[in-house]
């Protein structure tokens, strides 16, 4: 069967992370090729040897190709349908698909799933799919069936959110549409909180489910505080920080169209809520003039890098707002703060947000290490999939 595809050889000794599992080929690890694959296109992966590894969609760039499976079965419809059937117990054996109090959760995590390239988030029935690799990009139909297979009347609609991270070098002349049905409402539920979704327009697929449990770690520690949520987004940490019994929630966003889906969301739950108030503000300035105004302060940033030449940048950025919070915060305040920069490590992270403390001349203290949720999981032979770092800071 693999003969049926472009062949693909190793230099030696570069065939021992795909014998341990892990899904990626780098352009350095290849010895050559039989014939000039398309960006997409299914290959075959071989030791210098001529030993057979597993298929994979190839690409172009220093990723070469993501690995879809490390045995020889022909990835047809069936192919497809199991492993996102795999997935989908997955989620049901965590508490997720039948949970009315919780109605929105990611249920392929691409490698973590073992599907790299391929995410799809479930927001109570509506599917929003987005792919960040040609090769799935390329099946995406067949994926979409599979879904339907899977899911049967729990999925009402699909949405392809793919336009922004498909590869910009494969050239691809996609736009985000609707592939299947229509969403009854755009409205979800979280731990009992409702959300209104905007997965057009929205950042990501519409929502940072991710950060649900460490939305809920804020909401058990926000009672009496004076809370500020910086880079707010849709004001996730806002509406828990207000159902936790904050005393004072500020929620800031440079997007004024952010603002305004925060106080929505704030009056969806706490309808004439008088505790909450938006800013439209450029974060960096905003944290300038907060001088002892706040004794709970989210700082949940977009991804500073998105690519590793970016990541000094990061670092220093990070650096930045950490101080800045760290020097301002009241006594005895806390600090949330995180990264969703997969090529920022947590040892890299934890660095700035040490040196952030160490220039403001506070003593503070770690008092949680925070990741992604258990639907976002983690491939043991991938760990790069551990995206999300945080941690809660106690600061004197």
């Amino acid at each position: 069967m693999p003969e049926e595809f472009i062949r693909i050889f190793l230099k030696p000794g570069k065939d021992q992370s795909l014998k341990r599992f892990h899904p990626w080929v780098f352009s350095g690890a290849i010895q050559r090729m039989e014939g000039n694959p398309s960006e997409g296109d299914m290959v075959s992966v071989y030791s210098n040897k001529n030993e057979f590894l597993g298929l994979g969609h190839y690409q172009i760039g220093s990723i070469t190709v993501r690995m879809v499976s490390f045995t020889e079965k022909f990835p047809g419809a069936d192919f497809w349908k199991e492993k996102i059937n795999k997935a989908w117990n997955c989620r049901q054996k965590i508490g997720f698909g039948h949970n009315q109090n919780t109605n929105i959760f990611r249920l392929i995590h691409a490698e973590g799933d073992n599907l790299p390239g391929l995410v799809v988030d479930y927001y109570n029935g509506t599917a929003v799919i987005q792919m960040h690799s040609v090769g799935m990009y390329h099946i995406r139909y067949n994926l979409v069936n599979a879904l339907q297979e899977v899911l049967g009347d729990k999925l009402k609609a699909v949405y392809d959110k793919s336009e922004k991270t498909l590869p910009y070098k494969a050239d691809i002349q996609s736009s985000d549409e609707w592939i299947t049905g229509r969403p009854e409402t755009n409205i979800v539920t979280e731990n009992g909180l409702k959300f209104k979704v905007d997965w057009e327009t929205g950042q990501k697929t519409g929502f940072f489910i991710d950060q649900r449990e460490n939305r809920l770690l804020v909401q058990s520690m926000a009672r009496g505080r004076d809370v500020l949520n910086m880079f707010c987004y849709t004001g996730g940490f806002s509406v828990y920080a207000l159902n936790g019994g904050a005393q004072m929630v500020h929620s800031v966003d440079s997007s004024a169209k952010a603002v305004e889906l925060t106080n929505e969301n704030v009056e969806l739950n706490f309808p004439g809520e008088k505790r909450h108030e938006a800013f439209v503000a450029d974060g960096i300035e905003f944290l300038k003039n907060i001088d002892g105004r706040y004794d709970l302060i989210i700082l949940d940033p977009p991804a500073f890098a998105k690519h590793r030449q970016a990541l000094p940048q990061a670092l220093q950025a990070y650096k930045r707002i950490n101080t800045r919070a760290f020097e301002q915060i009241r006594n005895g305040g806390l600090v949330f703060t995180f990264s969703c920069s997969q090529v920022v490590s947590k040892e890299r992270f934890r660095e700035s947000v040490f040196t952030a403390a160490a220039i403001s001349g506070r003593s503070v203290k770690i008092l949680h290490q925070l990741s992604q949720p258990c639907d976002h999981p983690v491939n043991i032979y991938h760990p790069e999939g551990e995206y999300l770092k945080g941690l809660v800071l106690y600061v004197e």
